[in-house]
C-alpha cells in the first residue's frame, strides 16, 4: 500500500519540505530548480498539489525571479502544470508518459547491458559489487530513499560502461516521470527486496559476461514497474491524470 504523509506533521506543510540550496551546485536559478525537482521526484510535493511560489521564496531566501525560471523548467520537464492567471500544480502522473518513458529506458538499457557484458572490466565489476553491497545494507535498514539513490547510481554506472558519455543523461531525461512513479511502489511490501534480487541477477549476468542474460535481466527488472503501477492507478486515481477511453 502507498504510504501517506502524516496529516498532522508540520514538517510536511509548504516549502519546508524543500532541501536547502547549499545542498546543490550551480547558479542560483539552477539550485532552486534542483531543490524543487528533488521535492517533486521524491513525492515530498504530491501529484496535484499546488506550488506556492511566495512560500518557496521565503523558505529558500530568494526573489521571485529564480523561482519563476525554475518552475518554467519544471513545466518543460512535464513535472508541473502552469494554469495562466490561476496557479501552478505538481503534474499528476500520466500512465501514457510512464509507458513511453519505460519504453525508451528499456530500449537504451537492454542494449547497453548487452554491449557492456562483452567489454566490462574487472575494475568496473568491482565498483558495481560495492554499490550492490551498499544497497543490501540500506535495504536491511529499510532506507528507501538511500536505496533509490544507489539504484540510480547502479543504472548510471552500467550505462557509463558503454563508453558513451551522454547516455546516462539521455536515459535520465526519459525517466523523470517514471522515477517519480517508482516512489509509489517501493514501499509496497516485498518490492524493495525484489528489486535487490533483480539487481543481483543483472550483476551476475555481467560477471558471467553473458550478453543475452544481461539483456533479459535488465528487461525483467524494468518491466516490473508497470506490473505494480497498473493496479495502483485504479487504487489511487487522485494521483494520476485521467485518461480518455482507449
Amino acid at each position: 500500500m502507498l504510504q501517506e504523509p502524516k496529516s498532522g506533521s508540520q514538517e510536511l506543510n509548504g516549502a519546508s519540505r524543500l532541501l536547502p540550496l547549499d545542498r546543490f551546485k550551480g547558479t542560483l536559478g539552477n539550485r532552486v530548480y534542483q531543490s524543487l525537482q528533488h521535492a517533486i521526484l521524491t513525492l515530498a510535493y504530491r501529484p496535484g498539489e499546488i506550488i506556492r511560489k511566495p512560500e518557496i521564496c521565503d523558505f529558500l531566501g530568494v526573489s521571485r525571479s529564480p523561482v519563476a525560471v525554475a518552475v518554467a523548467r519544471l513545466a518543460t520537464d512535464g513535472l508541473v502544470d502552469v494554469v495562466p492567471q490561476a496557479s501552478t500544480f505538481v503534474a499528476r502522473l500520466s500512465m501514457t508518459d510512464i509507458r513511453e518513458g519505460s519504453f525508451i529506458r528499456e530500449a537504451i538499457e537492454t542494449a547497453a547491458a548487452e554491449l557492456v557484458a562483452t567489454q566490462i572490466t574487472d575494475d568496473q565489476l568491482r565498483e558495481l559489487r560495492r554499490n550492490l553491497l551498499m544497497q543490501e545494507a540500506l535495504a536491511s535498514d529499510a532506507d528507501q530513499q538511500g536505496f533509490m539513490q544507489l539504484d540510480g547510481q547502479m543504472h548510471d554506472m552500467i550505462l557509463s560502461c558503454t563508453g558513451f558519455p551522454r547516455l546516462p543523461h539521455v536515459s535520465q531525461t526519459a525517466w523523470l516521470n517514471v522515477h517519480r512513479a517508482r516512489q509509489l511502489i517501493l514501499p509496497v511490501e516485498g518490492r524493495l527486496q525484489a528489486t535487490l534480487e533483480e539487481h543481483r541477477a543483472i550483476l551476475a549476468a555481467l560477471e558471467a559476461r553473458d550478453p543475452q542474460a544481461a539483456r533479459r535481466a535488465v528487461q525483467h527488472h524494468l518491466r516490473q514497474l508497470l506490473t505494480y503501477l497498473q493496479p495502483l492507478e485504479r487504487e489511487r486515481p487522485d494521483l494520476f491524470l485521467t485518461q480518455g477511453p482507449s
